[in-house]
């Protein structure tokens, strides 16, 4: 009986996993903008705190601020993004010549074949490819943009309504307690976690690129923008986001200096914020084990890629708030907390 059960969960996981991936074109847009509803929803609860906005705005007011700010911070993003990326890809043949004298540098000094070993494992390197490769990730994310905002909109439309909605759903009082509780502890935990990580990748983002403005590295607002969304993804986010700022300015220059100086500073801006500034801000609340997170850091990137990887933490927290309430399925949540405890 015990191997039928468990044959029954393998088979409707892999009909789950099957279904994000095939719908994936569908869901991300959704998910995304229900995250985003979530930092809304922080920065109005934050507003709400002032005594004058409380007493006076109603909540529709906030929501019609809320989503003109969110239009026009996109709108200036978008704006400066493209015009970073149009630079980029005007100096692509500046960078091409400076990775040929870089490469027979190498050649001549260490008597390393770089170019011979680049081609090996990578094929022609082509940095008008990379600079394509790179535009058409930020371009696959604006694509959505615009129905993620329209679904953001719809949101919060309905958010006024759904209290009401939850109430004639469940006509047993106890059950409508249970289930409001549960979307409490999700909204508290989930909305916390995107509106302070956002704040958190908003500085990384603008001290790096006070660096790279320093320094003088073109597309700096794009490697800015890049830093602030890879800095969602746990663990190997931060790194990532060094290595590639720091390779274009070894191709804009030609040398070793600038790029070594972008690379060490912005790691430090990284460990800095990462380890003391994010611990002090965010604190421990997610309850999640360092290993789930990388495992469903690895788990989500497979199903949904970049986008799976950015949001692995806070799907992963829902499971773990979702598995906590019912008894079958506690001990799968003590699993996955930090230290075994979960919270009440």
């Amino acid at each position: 009986m015990r191997i039928q059960k468990l044959a029954h969960l393998f088979i409707i996981l892999s009909l789950f996993v099957l279904v994000l991936i095939l719908a994936q074109n569908l869901l991300i847009p959704i998910v995304l903008a229900v995250f985003i509803w979530f930092i809304i929803r922080e920065i109005k609860q934050l507003l709400k705190k002032i005594g004058f906005v409380k007493r006076k705005v109603p909540s529709w007011l906030l929501n019609i601020a809320a989503t003109i700010g969110l239009f026009a911070i996109i709108g200036l993003v978008v704006t400066l993004v493209s015009s970073n990326i149009n630079v980029l890809a005007q100096k692509a043949p500046l960078y091409e010549t400076n990775l040929n004298k870089m490469l027979a540098l190498a050649d001549t000094t260490f008597g390393v074949d770089l170019n011979a070993q680049l081609q090996k494992y990578m094929g022609d390197v082509n940095v008008s490819k990379i600079i394509s490769m790179l535009v058409n990730f930020i371009s696959s994310l604006f694509g959505n943009i615009f129905i993620i905002l329209i679904y953001i909109l719809f949101l919060l439309i309905e958010e006024s309504g759904f209290p009401r909605k939850m109430k004639a759903f469940y006509k047993d009082k106890e059950q409508f307690n249970k289930s409001n509780e549960i979307l409490q502890k999700i909204d508290k935990s989930i909305g916390q976690y995107l509106f302070l990580k956002t704040l958190v990748s908003i500085i990384t983002a603008a001290l790096s690129f006070g660096v790279l403005m320093i320094i003088g590295v073109n597309g700096a607002s794009f490697w800015a923008f890049l830093i602030f969304l890879l800095n969602y993804i746990p663990n190997i986010g931060s790194l990532i986001a060094s290595i590639f700022p720091a390779v274009f300015a070894l191709l804009q220059f030609g040398e070793f200096g600038p790029a070594i100086w972008v690379l060490v500073i912005i790691i430090a801006i990284q460990i800095v914020v990462g380890n003391f500034l994010e611990p002090k801000i965010m604190g421990n609340s997610l309850n999640l084990s360092p290993l789930v997170v990388l495992i469903s850091l690895s788990v989500w990137g497979a199903i949904w890629g970049i986008v799976g990887m950015a949001l692995s933490v806070p799907i992963t927290v829902i499971m773990l708030i979702l598995l906590s309430e019912f008894p079958t399925t506690r001990p799968i949540a003590v699993l996955l907390s930090e230290k075994g405890l979960l919270n009440k």
